[in-house]
């Protein structure tokens, strides 16, 4: 049930009862459960039962990155930034707001004056995998140090371990990542025989205005775009000069780096900006090498995570269907199977259609999902007619024979 649940949702289904659709088509989908009966079943899901669907999701995750690395040469893509292929995994974790309607258990002002949840959420840059959510109550801490722990343990949980410990992990956020703890717990990661760095977001205060004043001209350097060419207008440099207890209890090798731009008309500045004009914006890493304008890059290419985000809620992060918190925390384990759903079929078996391996989710539903075919059956055989008019008809064949034929664990 649960897996009907996640394949109407990653089709688009938006609360419990648009499971029918996959019920008014029995002849393709099978014995299909009502709507109360699954909502039962969400009901039943408390913490050792999600514990327990978390781990088959890795054990699927497992399987799906062998059959990659078999079929595609790598277990999983790489993440691009400044015109550079990443080394290793990039997890990207960002909270998002989910505005409710109506009364909801533990839905909560939250600080944009709106009502809802703030859910906080892992994903792979590589692949676009959601690897791991936790809801949270609309008034949750976007900087709360636990909360971020925990959704990256739960992430690394997710990741096969050949691909944990046999290459770096570079965790991602924004400056509501940059804690002491959160930092902490990254570099401690290296106890586990993960080789883990991190890139944050570093709020600005009046330490780090001072030291902006005092670089000389010469520390500026060009800063580059996501294609890795010069970006007029932008310029980096390190903060070398900042106060010596301002990184203390911080992890060792802590470097933070400033970015200075012109504006685009009408935006606001600070007191401190419109002295001179330049937008500031600093992030904090511990990688100990690589030019400033390509490890600003680096760290600028996190905006991703918030189309991925804008991605998941046309795939049931949007709305929480119930008034109880524990069935809308597992309806977001739903919204990760199908968001995994999408990610490996784009993976596994579009790779070679650009148009629709990069096809957000809308779009992939009207080229390739919501296809007018017929299923017939003579010669003992189950056939799937296409129009062979429909652009895509060619690429949804191929994906059907190259689903058949990807290879299988065996036992």
């Amino acid at each position: 049930m649960l897996a009907d649940l996640a394949v109407a949702v990653a089709d688009g289904a938006e609360c419990i009862s648009d499971i029918a659709v996959l019920a008014d088509q029995s002849a393709l989908f099978g014995p299909v459960a009502s709507d109360s009966t699954v909502w039962r079943l969400l009901d039943q899901l408390g913490q050792a039962e999600l514990g327990r669907v978390a781990a088959a999701r890795a054990a699927a995750r497992d399987l799906v990155w062998a059959q990659r690395a078999e079929t595609c040469g790598a277990a999983v893509g790489s993440a691009w930034a400044g015109g550079r292929e990443l080394a290793g995994l990039v997890i990207d974790i960002d909270a998002s707001i989910v505005i409710c309607h109506s009364e909801k258990e533990q839905a909560a002002p939250t600080f944009k004056g709106t009502f809802g949840y703030h859910p906080i959420l892992a994903f792979c840059d590589n692949s676009g995998e959601l690897l791991a959510g936790l809801l949270r109550p609309g008034n949750a801490g976007a900087n709360t140090a636990t909360d971020h722990i925990t959704v990256l343990d739960q992430a690394l949980t997710q990741v096969p371990d050949a691909v944990l410990h046999g290459g770096r992990v570079l965790v991602r956020a924004d400056g509501a990542g940059c804690t002491k703890a959160f930092l902490a717990h990254i570099r401690d990661l290296r106890e586990r025989h993960v080789t883990a760095e991190f890139s944050v977001g570093w709020p600005i205060g009046g330490r780090e205005r001072l030291a902006i004043d005092a670089l000389p001209a010469i520390a500026w350097t060009a800063a580059i775009d996501a294609a890795g060419e010069p970006r007029e207008g932008a310029d980096v440099a390190e903060l070398t000069t900042l106060p010596s207890d301002t990184l203390a209890d911080y992890p060792t090798g802590t470097r933070i780096i400033v970015r200075r731009e012109r504006p685009h008309p009408g935006a606001q500045l600070s007191l401190f900006e419109g002295r001179d004009g330049w937008r500031y914006q600093c992030l904090a890493t511990d990688t100990p090498v690589g030019q400033l304008a390509f490890l600003d890059a680096r760290h600028r290419a996190h905006a991703r995570v918030e189309d991925r985000i804008r991605c998941g809620k046309d795939t049931g992060l949007g709305r929480f269907p119930s008034r109880q918190f524990a069935i809308n925390t597992a309806w977001l384990t739903v919204v990760m199977l199908a968001i995994d759903l999408l990610t490996w079929a784009q993976t596994l078996l579009l790779a070679d259609q650009p148009a629709l391996a990069r096809a957000e989710p809308k779009t992939l539903r009207y080229r390739f999902l919501h296809v007018a075919a017929r299923l017939v059956h003579g010669g003992r055989q189950h056939r799937l007619r296409i129009d062979r008019h429909w652009p895509w008809a060619t690429a949804l064949a191929t994906a059907f024979h190259r689903c058949a034929a990807l290879p299988q664990p065996a036992g």
